[in-house]
């Protein structure tokens, strides 16, 4: 997190987010899936498997591949190797971003609940913190959904109406008013609304891809030039005398 002023001086909360850019990985459909999703990829990994190299086969290394359903494909122009940057946000729109909470481990009620605990005088003694009675006898066993100490955090969490402050689009970085879920270089889901706009920019394949696929085909014109200038034997002239 940061912080940022208006225009009249006064702070703000803001959290930079690098949002993109994603490129759409795979469209699956109904004949051959049994259901209409988008893949995007996202960030980027060393050493991916065999198997995602196949799959993501001239359009990087992504780190994360998440899909999304839609009700038809031909409702969304998009194809494989398309690519969704920040062009699709403009400042002061109101996005919803999902991401999975901080884990704060096995909490007490306190700090999981808010309970105020016990006084901590009047025959309190080593109670001030204690979660007090969770049921009568008359009910049985405690209700379900009991407010009582347990694991806190690590799970999914949507915060609505985050406004967004600035767009860089040089370095694909949201400023968004606010706190977003999750720890610092944790994944986080943005939801805007409008229509979804195709970037003119080109995916660009790591140095390594580029310098093999330079090598093959400097191998195949040396081949081909090679194969050209086979010296092939001339026939000698034989010289008859009557």
């Amino acid at each position: 997190m940061s912080q940022m002023f208006d225009k009249e001086g006064n702070v703000m909360p803001v959290t930079k987010v690098q949002a993109g850019p994603c490129a759409v990985t795979q469209i699956k459909n109904q004949e051959t899936d049994g259901y209409v999703a988008v893949q995007l990829g996202f960030g980027q990994k060393k050493n991916l498997s065999k198997a995602l190299k196949g799959h993501l086969k001239n359009l990087g290394d992504f780190r994360y591949l998440r899909e999304f359903r839609v009700r038809a494909i031909h409702e969304l122009p998009l194809q494989r190797g398309d690519v969704i940057t920040l062009e699709n946000f403009n400042a002061g729109d109101k996005i919803t971003i999902t991401g999975v909470s901080k884990g704060k481990g096995f909490q007490g009620v306190v700090r999981r609940h808010g309970f105020h605990g016990h006084p901590a005088s009047h025959g309190h003694k080593d109670q001030e913190r204690m979660p007090g009675s969770i049921g009568s006898k008359r009910t049985g066993s405690v209700a379900k959904g009991k407010r009582m100490a347990g694991h806190m955090g690590n799970e999914q969490t949507t915060v609505k109406n985050l406004e967004i402050i600035k767009i860089d689009l040089e370095n694909n970085t949201l400023y968004l008013k606010g706190a977003v879920p999750g720890r610092r270089g944790s994944l986080v889901e943005i939801i805007g609304e409008g229509e979804i706009k195709i970037s003119d920019k080109q995916l660009a394949t790591s140095d390594k891809e580029n310098k093999n696929a330079e090598d093959t085909e400097n191998t195949l014109t040396s081949a081909d030039n090679t194969d050209n200038e086979t010296n092939i034997p001339e026939e000698k002239a034989e010289t008859k005398t009557e």
